[in-house]
């Protein structure tokens, strides 16, 4: 397995990336703005769940082909940006759903469905494959062996702070959502707010380059 040394090394550089206010922070924000706190939760934990076939692609050595190509890296990333930009705009269409009394408003979508749809948003983020092929190589003891496994432990490092740090984000919004649920014009903008903020995070991942 990863010598102690690796693991903590890693781990650090994993918080220090991680508590920086990135895509995944913003997507768990504009989601728990528009959802509230288990809205926010369930699609944290929805999109950390993405992060593992990613893990397990790298682990596998497979993540490099995807880092690599740019013709996929392009497909995953405008996959990724329509998905982001088309829960946005539900975000905002269904702003006032608080306050409409028809029985088709006061559905609230399922925790599958919340989950489902992080998990879509982690797993169509390339830049994660590419976080995955650049950095976990570096913490590798080779001289031990078992790479696959030494790269898999790592991802789940990452993954277990990613889950944590965004779960803090996501309370954060979604006790303020609660805040501004006290007047409902209120909340509304603010569930406007989260979608807007989704789909300017979908339209700037679009018009990233290609492996920036």
């Amino acid at each position: 397995m990863v010598p102690t040394a690796n693991l903590v090394a890693f781990a650090l550089a994993a918080f220090a990336l991680i508590v920086i206010p990135g895509p995944s922070v913003l997507f768990v924000i504009g989601r728990s703005l528009s959802l509230g706190r288990k809205g926010g939760f369930l699609s944290v934990l929805g999109n950390a769940l993405g992060m593992l076939p990613a893990v397990a692609l790298v682990s596998l050595g497979v993540g490099s082909i995807v880092a690599e190509s740019v013709i996929v890296f392009t497909i995953i990333k405008f996959i990724g940006a329509a998905y982001l930009i088309y829960l946005g705009v539900q975000a905002v269409r269904h702003r006032n759903d608080h306050t409409d009394a028809s029985p088709a408003a006061k559905i609230r979508p399922s925790s599958f469905r919340l989950l489902r749809e992080g998990f879509i948003v982690g797993a169509t983020n390339p830049k994660t494959i590419v976080f995955f092929v650049a950095v976990l190589p570096q913490f590798v003891d080779y001289a031990h062996g078992a790479i696959p496994l030494q790269m898999a432990a790592l991802g789940m490092i990452f993954f277990t702070i990613a889950l944590a740090s965004d779960s803090v984000w996501a309370f954060t919004a979604g006790t303020a959502r609660a805040w501004f649920a006290r007047n409902p014009k209120r909340l509304a903008r603010m569930s406007a707010g989260g979608g807007i903020m989704m789909i300017g995070l979908g339209g700037g991942l679009a018009l990233t380059g290609n492996k920036a």
